[in-house]
């Protein structure tokens, strides 16, 4: 596959500016996928933060991430998400107990020359009980073999990889591993098209014996458990950043139009300055975790941080969906035009509001740990 590279300019705010948003409709109406762009910002170190230095990283942590990925999102958040899933996949590495693996993966990831995604929705939601496993994988000598689809996986390519995990036969428990999108018996199939969210490259993943080697895996069965413990804090948190960056934008919108139209828009509910406050609350929270989760919990730690987590998660994708719908709402029929960006914004909100786990999936995984789930 044939690549354009960027010469890495000074700061991510000039690349931002100089080769994201004037793409931001290419990448929305006609499925534009930022690849120059998102190997500029591994080059700048904006994927480095989630791994450690011996691992070509930089080492500063999800909260770092988390701003980067709130920068890129206050121009286009289809962006920010695929800053999620490299991030992400780089993570569940990191923090997975395979030193080889660690050592093969991550310096790629790091610098943006290896990009990936994050396969691990319907293992999550599965795991909870809301949907079946789609994948299942049998072990045969040096690995395993995995059969089965999954409906959508963002920010994938023919030279990219993703993580993902799924239940082995005759064992019960889960297996997560890497996955190569160029390796036989699997295969990529361009097989929806959304309203939002077009130029992010989620595409289905069919999995036909697809050989797995003992090196690529990420926790075996027995360890399955503590891996998924310890990723999903991160994980979810880490999406705010997507949210973080929209509701900044919105903001801004609602400033914007003030200009011209504050005489009639002072009678909407929500103003630009208590978005922002709604916001600055959100965002300490936010970081307050991302530094604890940076400071290596125990595993007796993690139940309580993730049920915080959730917690923060579920307001934060609120949030976006309120700023977005008044953002929309402040511009009028002028933020109605197809290319507008307020409709954008609203569009890209829902995306918050459904991408894995959603706010019906928070709220039910909150009301389980409260003991106060209607089954």
């Amino acid at each position: 596959m044939t690549t354009t590279t960027l010469t890495a300019p000074a700061t991510l705010q000039t690349l931002i500016a100089s080769e994201l948003a004037p793409r931001v409709a290419a990448i929305d109406l006609e499925a534009y996928y930022p690849e120059p762009f998102l190997r500029a910002v591994g080059a700048l170190g904006g994927f480095a933060s989630v791994v450690a230095p011996e691992f070509g990283g930089s080492g500063k942590g999800l909260g770092e991430a988390i701003k980067t990925m709130a920068e890129i999102g206050e121009s286009c958040l289809s962006t920010a998400f695929m800053h999620w899933c490299q991030t992400a996949c780089a993570r569940y590495i990191q923090l997975s107990d395979n030193a080889a693996a660690k050592r093969t993966w991550l310096p790629r990831l790091a610098n943006g020359s290896l990009l990936g995604g994050t396969g691990l929705s319907n293992t999550c939601k599965s795991n909870c009980d809301i949907e079946r496993y789609l994948l299942t994988a049998r072990r045969v000598d040096g690995g395993y073999s995995v059969n089965g689809a999954l409906p959508w996986v963002s920010n994938l390519g023919p030279d990219h990889i993703f993580v993902t995990g799924c239940p082995v036969e005759g064992d019960g428990r889960l297996v997560f591993f890497i996955t190569r999108c160029d390796q036989a018996g699997f295969k990529l199939i361009d097989a929806a098209h959304f309203t939002a969210l077009e130029g992010t490259r989620t595409l289905a993943c069919q999995f036909r014996e697809v050989f797995i080697a003992d090196s690529e895996v990420l926790a075996p069965p027995e360890e399955s458990a503590r891996f998924l413990a310890r990723i999903q804090p991160g994980m979810f948190l880490a999406q705010l950043g997507m949210g973080i960056g929209l509701i900044r934008d919105c903001a801004r919108l609602i400033e914007n139009v003030g200009k011209t139209h504050a005489h009639i828009n002072r009678y909407e509910t929500d103003q630009a300055d208590e978005l922002r406050a709604a916001l600055a609350a959100a965002e300490q929270e936010t970081f307050r975790l991302a530094a604890r989760l940076d400071a290596k919990p125990t595993d007796d730690e993690l139940p309580a941080l993730l049920t915080e987590v959730l917690r923060i998660r579920l307001a934060g994708g609120e949030l976006t969906l309120r700023a977005a719908n008044a953002a929309m709402l402040h511009q009028g029929a002028r933020g109605y035009l197809r290319t507008a960006a307020a409709q954008r914004r609203l569009r890209e909100a829902y995306f918050v509001a459904i991408v894995t786990p959603s706010l019906k999936h928070l709220r039910r995984e909150l009301a389980r740990r409260e003991g106060k789930l209607d089954h």
